[in-house]
């Protein structure tokens, strides 16, 4: 089966957003302070694409995703998230319920925790197919369940259907999981770290695999990952998270090649054999992410940017648009912005770019 990527080529303001989140705040009550997981927090998904979603431990992509989805309880929750016009925020536990696995699937980072070990892998997919389709016979569901294990490259399906997960490997854990994502047809599918246990190669396999059933089906995909690398193939747009916020946005092309903000530059040479690493090195970003409970003022990063500039440890830099980044872009790359103080002719991983950083920081 050929990968069919969406061709973007109409004009973005024509197309009907699927999710629409708006300045999302989630917040955690506990016993030292106020984690402020999420702080403010804006993205639309379109129909068939897309939007991959980047950060470190703990830069709140994750429990982004899970409050939209109704699956982070004790959470105080603040914003709109828009699916199909309907608020999902607003909505009771059974009203999401009938959301998620029909519309919205979740594959989640480890697969033998969400699989049941004690319930045959076919029998898991049947019964997520029949509490949203009463109407659906066990014969029915078990055809159905046969089907989507081959869809997803499982051999033998009509055997492997009555296995348990611990006879699966990983991958065809994971496999599995993608086939139990697509039982109802979602017009929207979740990817939580869906490769990070994974070996390198089987890493690929299951890219190759979301790339070309999200494409196959036109469903619209988020993928949450550390790894800028994993993104390099998939991903239509591109959201860089820290501290709970967005940073940088833009096209895939443009945030790998005009990166702007100097977190951004630091994933990107942090990718081995990545045009960021320099000379074969790989160059890590110094110190460790902020305690969500005790957040710098200013920019969250200044800590530990190497561009810092005493504004940036005084007020907090909007994330505005970046002018002159989109040609020889992807569409949408027009839309890049950065949250960042350094002027935004201070793009790319060039030694101009860099001379431009360093000469701001000096100013």
């Amino acid at each position: 089966m050929t990968v069919r990527r969406p061709s973007g080529g109409a004009a973005r303001g024509t197309i009907m957003s699927l999710l629409e989140v708006t300045d999302l705040q989630v917040r955690f009550p506990t016993s030292d302070g106020l984690v402020q997981a999420v702080r403010g927090l804006s993205f639309t998904v379109e129909r068939g694409r897309t939007l991959a979603i980047v950060g470190e431990s703990g830069s709140g992509k994750t429990v982004s995703t899970q409050a939209v989805l109704g699956l982070s309880p004790g959470a105080d929750i603040s914003g709109t998230a828009l699916f199909e016009g309907v608020d999902l925020l607003k909505l009771d536990h059974e009203q999401l319920r009938r959301i998620r696995g029909a519309q919205i699937s979740v594959i989640f980072q480890d697969p033998l925790t969400s699989l049941h070990p004690l319930y045959k892998v076919g029998w898991q997919i049947e019964e997520l197919i029949r509490v949203h389709r009463p109407d659906t016979s066990r014969a029915e569901a078990r055809r159905r369940a046969v089907e989507l294990l081959g869809l997803v490259g499982i051999p033998r399906p009509d055997r492997r259907v009555d296995d348990y997960p611990h006879q699966f490997s990983g991958g065809m854990r994971q496999r599995a999981m993608i086939a139990m994502s697509l039982a109802l047809n979602p017009k929207l599918i979740v990817a939580d770290e869906p490769t990070t246990a994974l070996d390198a190669t089987v890493q690929a396999q299951i890219l190759e695999l979301i790339g070309r059933v999200q494409a196959e089906f036109d469903i619209a995909l988020i993928l949450i990952t550390h790894d800028l690398g994993v993104v390099a193939g998939i991903a239509d747009e591109v959201l860089v998270m820290y501290a709970g916020l967005v940073v940088e946005r833009a096209g895939r092309r443009t945030l790998y090649y005009r990166p702007h903000h100097p977190y951004t530059k630091g994933l990107l040479e942090s990718i081995p054999g990545s045009s960021g690493a320099r000379n074969g090195r790989l160059r890590p970003i110094s110190g460790s992410p902020p305690s969500l409970i005790a957040i710098p003022p200013g920019c969250a990063f200044h800590p530990r940017c190497p561009y810092a500039m005493p504004v940036c440890a005084a007020e907090r830099p909007p994330l505005s648009r970046v002018t002159g980044t989109a040609s020889g872009g992807t569409a949408g790359d027009g839309d890049h912005a950065s949250a960042c103080w350094l002027p935004h002719e201070a793009v790319g991983l060039g030694p101009d770019a860099e001379a431009l950083r360093l000469r701001a920081k000096e100013a």
